[in-house]
């Protein structure tokens, strides 16, 4: 079974301790000149930069505008004020109760750990106040106590930070106890893990997931079809050979994905390495975020000419989150 490991022999945790946390040290590695890029350095308390060097490999030298490269480097663009975007742009704190957010009927989402694998600039959850809201409080026992008190919750989602930032140890311990809850039939997992460090798809979270008594859904985060190499292309075909079922959500960026033929490309990439395109999102309305708008209209063009150029299957769904709705709004 492949794990996507033959181009890193260095471990995931090792990867993620030694990623890029400085804007001079991304610029210098990709050969840019800071005045060219609008660059700054964000003080360790206001989200600063995070990359390993894996995900830095894929981008493009002495390209500003290189669409991984937009996605991770802070610019002075996010220290504009702008109208609407806010802190706490979904309200999620009012749905949370010992770390498991529940405003779905059926499912139920657990904030596993604020840790991820790297920081995107415009991350709806960049100022989220997880320390008094991770599920890991208690050794998980009341988050699970949680997810038991009602008979309508069948899906659990793990979502962060990343749970896979946690050991395979930790998950184990977090996915067997979730399987004793006897209304829970299905296990969702929201990770940029497989995309930005591919070699996190180990044998030991393989061997996790084909014991599994649950169903196993992975949704991934891929925004454009240069993150997909060979080593992303592998991870998902270990992830697959599971049994798991491998969906992706993107969020629509002006500058890095807001065309048809980049959406087209991702969409086609995605497939050939197992994954089906699930949803593009509007973008979250988050402070420092701004510049990423896309127009909805246009939003709304780039789905019809998408369903022209691809079958059905491949065309996510065009969709935003709502505070205070029960579900994301699908737009087109």
């Amino acid at each position: 079974m492949n794990t996507g490991k033959k181009n890193n022999k260095e471990g995931w945790q090792q990867a993620l301790q030694n990623a890029i946390r400085s804007p001079k040290e991304l610029l210098k590695t990709l050969e840019l000149e800071p005045k060219n890029t609008q660059a700054y350095d964000p003080k360790r308390t206001e989200f600063p930069l995070l990359v390993p060097h894996s995900f830095v490999k894929r981008m493009r030298k002495r390209d500003p505008k290189d669409p991984l490269l937009l996605q991770v480097l802070p610019t002075k663009k996010e220290q504009l004020s702008v109208p609407g975007f806010t802190r706490n742009p979904l309200l999620e704190t009012s749905f949370i109760t010992n770390g498991v957010v529940k405003k779905y009927l059926s499912r139920a989402l657990l904030l596993a750990t604020e840790a991820c694998p790297v920081h995107c600039r415009y991350c709806f959850r960049r100022f989220f106040p997880y320390s008094n809201n991770l599920a890991s409080t208690g050794n998980w026992e009341n988050a699970l106590a949680e997810l038991g008190n009602t008979d309508e919750t069948r899906e659990v989602i793990l979502s962060g930070g990343d749970p896979l930032s946690l050991s395979n140890r930790r998950l184990e311990e977090l996915i067997t106890k979730i399987e004793l809850l006897k209304n829970i039939t299905t296990l969702r997992v929201h990770t940029r893990f497989p995309v930005i460090l591919p070699n996190r798809v180990d044998n030991g979270l393989l061997k996790l997931f084909s014991r599994k008594k649950l169903k196993i859904v992975v949704v991934i985060h891929s925004n454009h079809a240069q993150e997909i190499d060979e080593s992303v292309y592998d991870s998902m075909q270990a992830l697959s050979s599971t049994g798991t079922h491998l969906f992706n959500q993107s969020v629509l960026l002006r500058d890095v994905n807001d065309n048809a033929s980049q959406l087209e490309a991702l969409s086609r990439k995605l497939f050939e390495s197992s994954v089906i395109p699930y949803y593009l999102n509007i973008l979250d309305p988050v402070e420092g975020s701004a510049h990423f708008e896309v127009d909805i209209n246009k939003a709304k063009q780039l789905i019809k000419e998408l369903r022209q150029r691809l079958p059905g299957y491949l065309v996510p769904r065009l969709v935003r989150e709502i505070p205070g709705e029960l579900s994301k709004k699908i737009i087109a």
